[in-house]
Formats: structure tokens, C-alpha cells, sequence
């Protein structure tokens, strides 16, 4: 197993059913895969899709069915579309049980940045404004270092902010981090890590939960 299917495994255990869930680009759009036996949740998609299904066969794939990373999905019964306003409406009315975003930073106080690097190409900042801002609960899912093992969990994002305050958890492939007011919680390890071993790959202080548990997939 792969340090990013350890995360989506992961994260696939928080959902609950009937939960109404926002997957962002990349990394998250893995969890359709691993979701428990007998829940039913329904995803959406802000480029206006509301019961996304997974990943289908080559020889299934509709091009003209996307989700919003332009990544080829199903629909399940039931699915319907709308136009991105509808899609919004539903993201910054609150409607959003959960959001699962990628990130390039996540800084002690839950800043999140993860919609553009300055000097380089920009697509857009998409719809992750409105997704940390409108969801009931934000986990940002990444891996703990970029290539050049520098830290992404830091004392103070140093990338342009895409919210504030924002995110409510941090799973990588070493760690559940959860975001305090007083700071990041080490709140799960992965199998054969140590707080200590985490920490020395975290810029960000991490206070060890007196029920620190191993990371289980």
C-alpha cells in the first residue's frame, strides 16, 4: 500500500451515512474507492454533479461526464445535474457535510494553501474558497513532505491563503493531525512511526493526545 491510498483508506472511515461530501482534485477523489460496506453518501462535484460515482472502465468512460479536476467518473442512481450556480448555492449554503481538499500548505492555525504557487502557471483558484468556507467540516489530505522533504505542515503558510482557520483535520501518509485552538494534536501514527519520528518531519509543533492510536486503514 502506497502512502496516498493509506490516506484515502483513511479518510473513506470518516464517512457516515448520508453524508453530503465535496472531493477536491487529486488525492481525494481516491476515496470512492474505499468507502465502507453499507453507507450510502452522496458526492458532489462543483462543476455541477450531485451523486458522482467512481472511476469507470476504459471501455464505460463517457468524455463528456467529468468531475471538476476534468477526470472521467459514473453516475449512480438517482444522479443529477445543474449549473455551477446551483453547485455553489449548495457549497456556500452549508450543505456540505464534508470537504476533502489537497494541499500544498496547512500552518498551525489551520490556514490552508493550496490554489497557487506565485511565479508559476495558474488555472484558477477553483472552487476551494468556497468549499473551506461553506463545508461543516474541511480535512485536507496530502503527503507530509514535498520531494524536496521540506515540511508541509508549518508554524506560518508561506504560499498565498486559501482560508483562514479553516481546516478542521490534516491525514497524510504518517499522521492524523487535528487542529486545535491551541495548536496541532498528534492524534494517530501510522503503523511503525513514532510522535517523535513525525515530528522531526513537521515544521509545526505537534502536542502528542494522551489517546494516541496507530493509524488503522
Amino acid at each position: 500500500m502506497n502512502g496516498k491510498e493509506r490516506i484515502a483508506r483513511r479518510i473513506a472511515r470518516e464517512l457516515k451515512d448520508g453524508f453530503y461530501v465535496n472531493l477536491g482534485i487529486g488525492l481525494p477523489t481516491m476515496i470512492t474507492a474505499y468507502l465502507p460496506a453499507g453507507i450510502d453518501v452522496v458526492f458532489q462535484s462543483e462543476n455541477g454533479m450531485l451523486g458522482v460515482g467512481p472511476t469507470p472502465a476504459d471501455d464505460q468512460a463517457d468524455p463528456d461526464l467529468v468531475n471538476a479536476g476534468k477526470q472521467v467518473v459514473s453516475e449512480l442512481p438517482g444522479c443529477s445535474y445543474f449549473g455551477s450556480h446551483d453547485s455553489f448555492a449548495m457549497i456556500r449554503g452549508g450543505h456540505m457535510d464534508l470537504s476533502v481538499l489537497g494541499a500544498m500548505q496547512v500552518d498551525e492555525k489551520g490556514n490552508l494553501a493550496n490554489w497557487m504557487i506565485p511565479g508559476k502557471m495558474v488555472k484558477g483558484m477553483g472552487g476551494a474558497m468556497d468549499l473551506v468556507a461553506g463545508a461543516r467540516r474541511v480535512i485536507v489530505a496530502m503527503e507530509h513532505q514535498t520531494k524536496d522533504g521540506e515540511s508541509r505542515i508549518l508554524k506560518a503558510c508561506t504560499l498565498p491563503l486559501t482560508g483562514t482557520n479553516v481546516v478542521h483535520d490534516i491525514v497524510t501518509e504518517l499522521a492524523w493531525i487535528h487542529v486545535t485552538p491551541e495548536g496541532l494534536v498528534l492524534t494517530e501514527v501510522a503503523e511503525g512511526m513514532t510522535p517523535a519520528e513525525v515530528q522531526a518531519r513537521t515544521e509545526a509543533k505537534l502536542t502528542v493526545s494522551p489517546e494516541l492510536r496507530t493509524m488503522t486503514v
